[in-house]
């Protein structure tokens, strides 16, 4: 009985618990920071993403009626009144080509921008839950925003597509260009969203001052007329520094209009597109930058 007894406490130790309180000692007393941006594997990151972002963009049309038609219902109804007010009362569009599926093609692209930095925002305390009782990468949490709002614009432009077809406008190999276009689009959207997120989590003003922000956005980004309208050249060359305004102007250029000016020509020249690629590209390099550092302490901040 002696026996068994004296290895009932090795039985029962806890070294984990033991460990721990080492380790916290051995910090002087200081919290000890949580899972970073990336841990674990890739596969496992990118499953977390993506099912993540998946069960959002399912559990968002949950129970509706008309499911998947009401993410068209916001967008239509901006088209209606815009296209109203730009060939009857201010008619803009006069010498603009497919004015229509454009005009419908800019507000559905500049919705996937808002979607995803609107709702990237509060991502990290919405997901609060996870953060406080999950071991996982804190990156799956601002990308999975970005990747239901990519799965909302598939939905949306199934919709552009049709109308686009409605509208006889003629199939060409130039439409290719819509996915490096897209790419470039996500990859400015991405490091927004990480910027953003990361952000709020400190400082909550970062909401109302976004809201603002890409309203701004949205009206210096020519989708409600087309950038030949500026008379100033040093203007219009500002407007298209603008990444959301190569997209829109290379996409009227490649689908709608093949005698409108490209991105380039309408920027002024490949020297000044290097303004809106590298904003694209400093914005992403800077928003995982600051995400990954602020990643480890956001449960301490929420």
């Amino acid at each position: 009985m002696s026996t068994e007894a004296s290895q009932v406490p090795e039985r029962v130790k806890t070294p984990d618990v033991s460990e721990a309180v080492e380790r916290i000692k051995a910090a002087g007393g200081q919290r000890i920071p949580g899972p970073g941006a990336f841990v674990g594997t890739v596969r496992r990151m990118v499953n977390l993403t993506w099912t993540l972002g998946f069960l959002e963009f399912r559990l968002k049309f949950f129970g509706a009626v008309l499911g998947y038609l009401w993410q068209l219902v916001r967008p239509a109804m901006f088209f209606g009144v815009y296209y109203v007010l730009f060939t009857e009362i201010v008619p803009v569009s006069k010498d603009v080509k497919y004015f229509a599926p454009l005009l419908l093609f800019g507000i559905m692209m500049y919705q996937f921008f808002g979607d995803a930095t609107g709702a990237a925002v509060r991502a990290v305390p919405a997901a609060e839950g996870l953060v406080r009782k999950i071991h996982f990468p804190r990156i799956v949490i601002p990308v999975s925003v970005v990747i239901t709002a990519l799965l909302n614009l598939a939905v949306n432009l199934i919709a552009v597509l049709v109308f686009i077809g409605l509208s006889q406008v003629p199939l060409r190999w130039s439409w290719l260009e819509f996915f490096p276009v897209l790419a470039m689009l996500v990859v400015f959207i991405l490091g927004l969203s990480l910027l953003l997120s990361a952000l709020f989590v400190r400082f909550r003003d970062i909401a109302p001052i976004w809201e603002v922000m890409s309203l701004a956005i949205f009206y210096g980004t020519p989708i409600l007329y087309p950038i030949d309208t500026i008379d100033s050249t040093g203007l219009r060359h500002m407007v298209m520094c603008n990444p959301l305004a190569v997209v829109q102007q290379q996409m009227r250029h490649s689908i709608f209009d093949p005698t409108a000016d490209t991105a380039v020509q309408a920027i002024g020249g490949w020297t000044m597109m290097l303004i809106p690629l590298g904003i694209t590209v400093g914005v992403f390099v800077i928003g995982l930058w600051v995400y990954s550092r602020i990643a480890p302490h956001v449960a301490e901040e929420l």
